[in-house]
């Protein structure tokens, strides 16, 4: 087998999945895959299990051929309440060090591999959005969100630290450092349109139309130059520890790379033609 086609055969499609902790579906065409948390009864709050297939989910992301933008959000118009009281909390008060870090090491392998994977993720929020739910909201690329979506990050109310699944080191360079300081010690809810008018939501949405709106948003992605949306997400998360000259440097060759796509040359011939171009994601 020659490089290119082992390459090739690492990569498989995942529209087919089958969820077992919350559902999974894709666009007939396999390119744009919605997770919804369904624990509607209780606000969607995430479980032991749940968490780790969302981990591990995101990670095998990195291998789809199918899938090129994912859309995150809740049923029963509730986003994620966090992790689930009885079935994560309760249980934790009665662990030793070890096992509590290897939860908390869990729970944050979850936003590495959201942030690892290649695809944008746009979470779909409306009504509760709190603790590991706010955290979720805050791993994904783009945000939507309805008027009634309430925004908290609760750890603090459960006298635990602020510092919880990178929520010190992401929050703030989303809206800023005084911003993120108020909500992580306080945990007060940040309303809708706080959320809007701070960066942390892209802009709001009729309730009726969330999910529509974060289907086209996630379609226009999908159809777009799908490996330069990879180098923008790579970009995005690697220059945050970057200086002026290395960050520049580093979107120098990125941008050459992308240069070498068809993509790139799809796009200029369509241009030159007069015509809409079509991306083919290579």
């Amino acid at each position: 087998m020659t490089a290119p086609d082992a390459m090739t055969a690492a990569r498989r499609p995942m529209a087919a999945y089958r969820a077992t902790h919350f559902a999974w579906s894709c666009s007939d065409d396999g390119r744009v895959a919605t997770i919804t948390l369904n624990r509607p009864e209780r606000r969607n709050p995430l479980t032991f299990d749940s968490y780790a297939e969302l981990r591990d989910l995101f990670r095998a992301l990195v291998y789809a051929s199918d899938v090129r933008a994912v859309v995150l959000t809740g049923a029963g118009g509730n986003f994620c309440s966090g992790g689930d009281v009885f079935e994560i909390i309760e249980p934790l008060t009665r662990m030793a060090a070890p096992e509590l870090l290897a939860f908390t090491r869990m729970t944050g392998d979850l936003v590495k591999a959201m942030r690892h994977a290649p695809q944008p993720i746009i979470a779909a929020v409306d009504g509760t959005c709190a603790g590991a739910g706010a955290i979720l909201a805050m791993a994904s690329d783009l945000r939507l969100a309805t008027a009634r979506a309430k925004t908290a990050f609760l750890f603090t109310r459960v006298g635990l630290a602020g510092a919880d699944m990178g929520a010190c080191g992401i929050l703030p360079r989303i809206i800023g450092h005084g911003r993120a300081a108020e909500l992580l010690f306080t945990g007060r809810v940040m309303t809708a349109d706080e959320g809007a008018s701070w960066g942390f939501y892209s802009r709001l949405v009729a309730e009726d139309a969330l999910a529509a709106e974060a289907q086209a948003l996630a379609r226009s992605l999908a159809d777009g130059p799908v490996f330069a949306h990879s180098v923008t997400k790579t970009m995005l998360n690697q220059e945050w520890a970057m200086g002026l000259d290395e960050l520049i440097e580093a979107e120098a060759q990125a941008q050459a790379l992308c240069m070498q796509t068809r993509d790139f040359r799809r796009a200029f011939e369509s241009f030159a033609a007069k015509q809409t171009p079509r991306f083919e994601g290579n």
